[in-house]
């Protein structure tokens, strides 16, 4: 699968051997790679095969320490984002930087490298917001946006620069199915303009649907090119990984237990400004079931599993109840001595304190729950580290945790890969109940296979399972039964088999059917 070309074709970025080296770690490692004008490139592998770094590199966040960057043929140094905004690259990263506080325009000011009166710039947003078919109010406060509003003023933000090049970040990882239609129909007006994008993705059936053409790494190198929309997607996993990609494997009757966890009319104030209080939630999930509930960013997902978590305690003992017991006013590692696991949906510093070892962040999540197993006895009370590392190592073995030592930074781990370690942390106990929000959110189809697949294990092993996803593909892999979330209010829990895609994005769009409850599966 050669990298071929074409006649007469013309390059727009190209790079040659392109090496980026972290001591004596590579994670770019000899990349050959070509852009044309006005064609959507992928950019495709695993959690840990470069992507990231290739694309630093490109926008000048970091510069290669080897190999050369072309632009239209000549030589370049790219060696700073506004360097990168002059030759005409713009980038849309995965993690929005945006000020809630702030307006559309403001947002949009701070970000350009010269000074423009901001009723221009206003009056230009909205100009490329109508041209591009991606509606936008500048003068709006991005607190008040959707994610997928907050997402438009990033590309329009890439636009104002007049890039002939844009790299997009995992573009879709946010939005519902009618705001990704949008964005592609965006893409196909970029290309009539002979802009490019380079466009970095997980979901294999996008790429299909709108890149011309793909390029695949593979631990830093390159290791295949093909046309995606001959592929399938497991083909197209297939390259990215090496070998073939598990589905998921779910018994067709599971048997449901006791009630682990009971919510009944859970009510929570908005924390801050911009947080969505929650209204009158109210679930159950019984052992050996998977609960998923689905919502677009920003309804109340982090609200719920903060409430769910008992890091933000409610005032009400009884309004939330694990194995029959009232924990409301319990704190999170009071729930965790009750057989409870919970995995944030921030990796990085929520889930995982990244200027720690793995080893050390195990220990931090366990400093109650397993305090006989790793600490000593008498009156010290010493820390066995080799208990600790030889969990460390057992995790990172079960849920094939890809890195550089034998004990790193939890910051030195891929996003994808790091992802693995705290799923794996919260599995290696075993939960009763384990809340989960966002469980392979930008992590690639072969690491997110091994997390779906440990899920449905702990579920048929007897655990309960709470799963907050903004995933389709994800939720009706996994799920037993489906709820969604919108405004803060929660829809009627439905068997996953009586819910269409249709259905959901009905109640996405806040349609909480009342009269559905009687079909609805009786908790």
């Amino acid at each position: 699968m050669s990298q071929s070309q074409g006649s007469g074709a013309t390059t727009l970025l190209s790079v040659e051997k392109l090496t980026k080296a972290f001591g004596s770690f590579k994670a770019c490692d000899g990349i050959d790679l070509d852009i044309r004008p006005g064609e959507v490139h992928a950019l495709l592998g695993e959690n840990g095969a470069g992507k990231s770094t290739l694309v630093k590199m490109l926008f000048g966040v970091l510069a290669p320490s080897s190999g050369r960057i072309n632009w239209r043929g000549a030589p370049v140094d790219i060696d700073s984002p506004a360097e990168a905004r002059r030759l005409g690259v713009g980038m849309v990263f995965q993690h929005f930087s945006l000020f809630e506080a702030l307006t559309v325009a403001e947002n949009i000011a701070l970000s350009l490298d010269k000074r423009t009166p901001l009723a221009t710039i206003a009056a230009q947003a909205r100009d490329l917001s109508v041209a591009y078919g991606l509606p936008l109010d500048p003068n709006a406060h991005v607190a008040d946006l959707s994610v997928g509003e907050r997402q438009r003023i990033e590309i329009i933000r890439a636009l104002l620069q007049n890039p002939q090049l844009i790299i997009l970040d995992e573009p879709t990882s946010v939005l519902t199915p009618q705001e990704a239609d949008r964005l592609f129909d965006t893409l196909e007006k970029l290309k009539g303009e002979g802009r490019s994008v380079l466009y970095i993705s997980h979901r294999l059936e996008e790429v299909q649907r709108i890149c011309d053409r793909a390029t695949v790494l593979r631990h830093g190198k390159v290791t295949g090119a093909c046309d995606p929309r001959l592929e399938t997607p497991a083909s197209l996993a297939r390259m990215m990984v090496g070998t073939e990609v598990a589905e998921v494997r779910r018994d067709a009757d599971v048997a449901m237990g006791e009630v682990t966890l009971a919510v009944e009319g859970l009510n929570v104030a908005p924390r801050t400004p911009f947080a969505m209080p929650l209204r009158d939630v109210s679930l159950t999930v019984r052992a050996g079931e998977i609960l998923a509930i689905a919502g677009v960013a920003g309804n109340g997902q982090s609200e719920l599993f903060d409430a769910l978590s008992g890091e933000y305690p409610t005032a009400e003992n009884e309004v939330v109840r694990i194995r029959n017991k009232g924990v409301g006013r319990v704190g999170i590692n009071g729930r965790r001595l009750m057989g409870a696991g919970f995995v944030p949906e921030e990796r990085h510093g929520h889930g995982a304190v990244t200027g720690l070892s793995l080893s050390d962040n195990l220990l931090l999540a366990r400093n109650t729950s397993d305090h006989r197993a790793f600490l000593g006895g008498g009156l010290l009370r010493l820390i066995r580290h080799d208990a600790v590392k030889r969990a460390t190592a057992r995790i990172c073995e079960a849920m094939d945790v890809r890195k550089s030592g034998v004990d790193p930074l939890a910051g030195a781990l891929s996003g994808g890969n790091l992802q693995k370690f705290i799923v794996g942390r919260e599995l290696d106990r075993q939960p009763a109940l384990l809340v989960v929000n966002q469980p392979t959110w930008g992590v690639d189809a072969g690491a997110a296979s091994r997390i779906r697949q440990a899920l449905v294990d702990l579920a048929r092993a007897g655990s309960a399972v709470l799963v907050i996803s903004q995933d389709l593909d994800e939720i009706f892999e996994v799920a037993t039964d489906i709820a969604v979330i919108s405004e803060g209010r929660l829809s009627p829990i439905y068997p996953a088999e009586d819910l269409s895609r249709e259905k959901i994005g009905l109640l996405m769009g806040g349609l909480h059917d009342k009269s559905g409850a009687e079909t609805a599966h009786a908790h």
